[in-house]
């Protein structure tokens, strides 16, 4: 079998568009790799399952009698909790309007020991009846796991 010059130009041809398809779509899947954000709970990140030092977003409720506030700055720390575990929360900025003592937050920010997050965004439920959806579900398991011992 002869290979002509046109069959050549041709087998190029594929191989220049197939070479930059996967060029595309390694870069892609590189991209969304480097933005992708992954949720933890206290117990979580007390049994050392979270990155230090890695962005990840976190979620538990706030607890009662643990805000404290800088006289001076917007600096601001208090404490997270799941139905068994308990973290230091830091943060610099204005809190949400509805950000409360005893409501859901869900915070992005980096882990920067097995028991303080340092937050640079915090997000509150919008109204009453609203929790984040990975605290209503972290806080369903919790409370089915309870149930069944």
């Amino acid at each position: 079998m002869k290979i002509t010059e046109t069959n050549k130009k041709r087998m190029i041809k594929i191989f220049v568009f197939f070479f930059a398809i996967s060029s595309f779509s390694a870069l892609l899947i590189y991209a969304f790799s480097k933005n992708m954000v992954y949720f933890y709970t206290p117990s979580q990140i007390i049994k050392q399952e979270a990155p230090i030092n890695s962005f990840i977003r976190i979620g538990g409720m706030v607890k009662v009698n643990s805000f404290q506030k800088s006289k001076d700055s917007l600096k601001v720390t208090f404490k997270i909790y799941d139905l068994n575990e308990e973290i230091n929360v830091k943060y610099d900025g204005i809190l949400p309007d509805l950000f409360a003592e005893g409501q859901g937050v869900v915070m992005t920010g980096k882990l920067i020991n097995n028991n303080t997050f340092v937050a640079n965004e915090v997000l509150a439920k919008h109204d009453e009846n609203y929790m984040p959806p990975e605290v209503a579900d972290m806080m369903k398991e919790k409370n089915g796991d309870l149930s069944n011992k």
